[in-house]
């Protein structure tokens, strides 16, 4: 088993923090091989933002996603950006309120309104626990619990209590 994830949005979306934590999730608690990369702009806010991880039960060969089997999408140019380097019939993760997919063919869309359930939870910058949550449950790779864990690891103690919020949040929608 091999997973390809590209998770992608504009800088200052915790784009890249969501990779670190998916990845440290799946080596660390989920006994899986991964490699994580990462790739933004030189400003810190508003440009485009990609993470990638590779997630497999064998040694992994290569440590760039060649074709995400999951991408999750967090801006409209994100997906404008990265969409040709989805497999077909691979499966979109976006935010309906941020991405139109209404051309998008050939793929499983499913709508995560993760900044609208962030708002809701008091902190917009959960927007990507909230993916990520739908992602873990969507894909079945680890048990959320997993996830959890991680989030656990390398979140402050301060922000922890919302992001496992957000984390369910996202994934009760899947």
């Amino acid at each position: 088993m091999k997973t390809e994830i590209r998770i992608a949005g504009t800088g200052g979306m915790g784009v890249v923090l969501a990779g670190v934590i998916l990845g440290h999730a799946a080596a660390v608690y989920g006994g899986l091989e991964v490699v994580q990369s990462q790739s933004y702009g030189s400003e810190a806010r508003g440009t485009a933002a990609k993470s990638e991880v590779i997630v497999s039960d064998q040694p992994i060969k290569y440590p760039k996603v060649r074709e995400s089997d999951y991408f999750i999408v967090m801006s409209q140019k994100a997906l404008e950006m990265y969409l040709a380097g989805a497999k077909k019939n691979s499966i979109l993760i976006v935010d309906p309120d941020l991405v139109n997919t209404k051309d998008i063919k050939g793929y499983e869309i499913v709508e995560v309104p993760a900044m609208k359930i962030a708002d809701e939870l008091g902190l917009r910058l959960v927007s990507n626990m909230v993916m990520l949550g739908a992602f873990v449950k969507k894909s079945g790779l680890f048990p959320l619990e997993t996830l959890e864990k991680a989030v656990a690891d390398l979140i402050s103690s301060k922000a922890l209590e919302i992001d496992l919020k957000a984390i369910v949040a996202g994934a009760e929608l899947v």
